[in-house]
């Protein structure tokens, strides 16, 4: 793809190139003035305002006929009026084809989320199951991410919990390990999940390997769809046990089938003639969309999520359904087939982007009859009921948003509400976490939480602690959005304490030369009860809520989530803490020879006490590794 020499045509050009200023004019007119440099390209197009700010970006087969069609004043609907009335400026990239230009259109607009493009606001990865391959014995669990360790994927699961009670059944059924290599190699004896039987003990040999192996094949092809055929094996197995009056196997081969009964009872939907399908349905209504995603894989239904997306100003519904999958999929791997409730313009050159992605054909479908239809019925159904909960919910959310403005006598509307609190014992690993909400409620995706690292501070100075996490908090701010571009910075802050932490935050906003965002500290108030609140601001007398004012409730939801973050935050924390193996602390030890170390002397205890001669012995550990490894035990002391 090259960029075009006439990005900005010499009579628009103000002080820099691909920059307007606030005299420059706009309108069709100055989109004709491109037409006279542009070709019969495939490409992508930004249209900006006079500030220089990316309105939208377009793609086109095209670049001439699609900028043409904007040249004229007439004929567009009322979103693309507003938008060609505020464009100044335009900027332009040729692809070699109308895939390329496709993928880099739905790339520009995640990463510039201009106002008029249909804008995904959740994209996150999915969890996947997978089955180890690097271990004799392997594991079963949780995965999200790139998907580089060795071994079979299952998936995607719409949500962790989808996953967690299938690993769950799975564990029920198939009595495979999930702890960790390091974890199995140090066992002496069995753990709680043999005794509670959800694992076969292969840490302690209460299973041969192949034994176990014949377990991992059931799960997979457990995964793979074929639920069925591994309950005729285990009836056949529970049969044989029977017959040779090997009545406790028996009894345990019951128990898994009865599992396996279970979860194939609780699947919910499983289409029959679909084998592996993402189905996707659009409902949109009062300038509001909701998407919703069924996963089916393995004739199962494993889960669905619903989208709210950002409709770019009022677009159409084949333009929004359209959007969203191209940014959906660029960071997914897309299905063998995508079940649409609405067609799409460029169908076409969805699938040829999908399969390309996929390295085998993918097709896009908007079903009319049979299974498909009623899937995507289904779906359909979902995507209403879930938009109209979400409209219920904003309409109440703005109205608590609007009372706590008049509450605090602040200049409303508030958009964003960030909430800070800390969370430690006696000083150590010690966090802070900050939630934000807004008019759709909790915003989980711009949750952060902050590991203290001052070391100057006083274990337990919550003050100290604060002044940090603000500090970070801000400093970022203003180096990335000094501007107030965005909308990351807050119309209100809520801090959990009360006249020490407001006194603390004024210091450093005043430090860092922040003189308009509100802060309010929140205080249990006597005898620190709840509905007993007080509110603190710099300078000003504290002051309380009506016990029953629905404001308060609110702010007591806002303070409670925080502090349920926070304290989250702090015990995975100190989880991690306390269950690190110190091999992870020494340099040049991987993963590999981390195994290599437990399985030689089964723990890191033992790794520590070992002379040099014994971790020359080690298989991988060489010379100069078994110096580095002594030596850092034995300077630890």
């Amino acid at each position: 793809m090259t960029d075009t020499p006439t990005d900005t045509p010499p009579e628009q050009l103000p002080e820099e190139e691909g920059q307007a200023g606030e005299n420059t004019p706009t309108g069709p007119l100055v989109i004709q003035n491109y037409l006279k440099s542009l070709d019969n390209s495939p490409g992508v197009y930004r249209m900006l305002d006079q500030r220089g700010e990316v309105l939208y970006v377009g793609k086109a087969r095209n670049l001439k006929k699609r900028v043409s069609n904007y040249a004229k004043g007439h004929g567009h609907s009322a979103r693309i009026g507003r938008m060609i009335a505020a464009t100044a400026a335009m900027m332009f990239l040729t692809t070699r084809t109308e895939t390329e230009a496709l993928l880099l259109e739905q790339n520009l607009i995640k990463q510039l989320k201009p106002r008029y493009n249909v804008l995904l606001r959740d994209d996150k990865s999915f969890p996947n199951i997978l089955v180890t391959k690097t271990h004799e014995y392997p594991q079963i669990t949780k995965h999200r991410g790139a998907k580089t360790e060795k071994g079979d994927y299952y998936g995607p699961f719409a949500s962790a919990g989808s996953v967690n009670r299938t690993l769950n059944h799975l564990q029920k059924i198939f009595l495979l390990r999930n702890c960790t290599d390091s974890m199995f190699a140090s066992r002496t004896r069995p753990c709680l999940q043999y005794q509670i039987a959800r694992c076969s003990a292969p840490c302690v040999g209460h299973i041969s390997a192949k034994d176990y192996g014949d377990l991992v094949q059931d799960a997979s092809r457990f995964l793979q769809g074929s639920s069925t055929k591994v309950q005729e094996t285990l009836a056949a197995q529970m049969a044989e046990a029977s017959a040779a009056m090997e009545f406790e196997r028996a009894a345990a081969l019951r128990d898994r089938i009865r599992a396996l009964t279970q979860v194939q009872q609780t699947q919910g939907i499983n289409p029959q003639g679909v084998a592996e399908a993402d189905i996707v349905a659009l409902h949109m209504e009062g300038g509001q969309a909701c998407v919703q995603v069924f996963f089916i894989r393995a004739n199962q239904n494993w889960g669905n999520r619903a989208y709210f997306p950002r409709t770019g100003s009022g677009a159409e519904t084949a333009e929004v359904l359209e959007g969203f999958l191209g940014q959906f999929y660029s960071n997914k791997t897309p299905p063998r087939l995508v079940l649409l409730s609405d067609d799409i313009e460029n169908r076409d050159l969805m699938e040829q982007l999908l399969s390309d992605k996929l390295e085998r054909r993918v097709e896009v479908s908007v079903p009319q009859r049979g299974e498909k239809a009623d899937l995507v019925a289904g779906a359909l159904r979902n995507a209403r009921e879930s938009l109209a909960r979400k409209m219920a919910e904003t309409a109440t959310q703005v109205k608590l948003l609007e009372g706590l403005a008049t509450a605090f006598d602040l200049e409303g509307p508030l958009k964003r509400v960030e909430v800070y609190d800390n969370s430690h014992i006696q000083g150590s690993n010690a966090v802070g976490g900050m939630v934000v909400a807004g008019p759709e409620g909790f915003i989980k995706s711009a949750y952060r939480k902050f590991n203290i690292k001052d070391t100057t501070i006083t274990p337990g100075d919550d003050f100290g602690m604060m002044k940090e996490v603000l500090t970070r908090r801000f400093q970022r701010l203003l180096k990335e959005d000094p501007d107030r571009k965005t909308e990351n910075w807050p119309d209100l802050v809520l801090i959990d304490g009360g006249a020490g932490q407001v006194s603390a935050v004024a210091e450093i906003m005043a430090e860092l030369g922040i003189d308009d965002v509100p802060f309010i500290g929140v205080a249990k108030g006597t005898d620190r009860d709840a509905g007993k609140e007080e509110f603190y601001r710099p300078k000003q007398r504290p002051f309380a809520l009506r016990f029953n004012d629905p404001v308060l409730y609110f702010v007591q939801r806002l303070r409670d989530e925080v502090h349920r973050f926070a304290i989250g935050t702090h015990r995975a924390k100190r989880s991690k803490a306390t269950f690190a193996n110190p091999l992870d602390e020494v340099p040049g030890v991987g993963a590999s020879r981390k195994r290599a170390l437990l399985t030689h002397f089964g723990s890191a205890k033992a790794v520590a006490r070992a002379d040099l001669t014994d971790l020359k012995a080690v298989d991988g550990i060489s010379g100069a590794l078994a110096q580095a490894i002594y030596d850092f035990f034995h300077d630890k002391g």
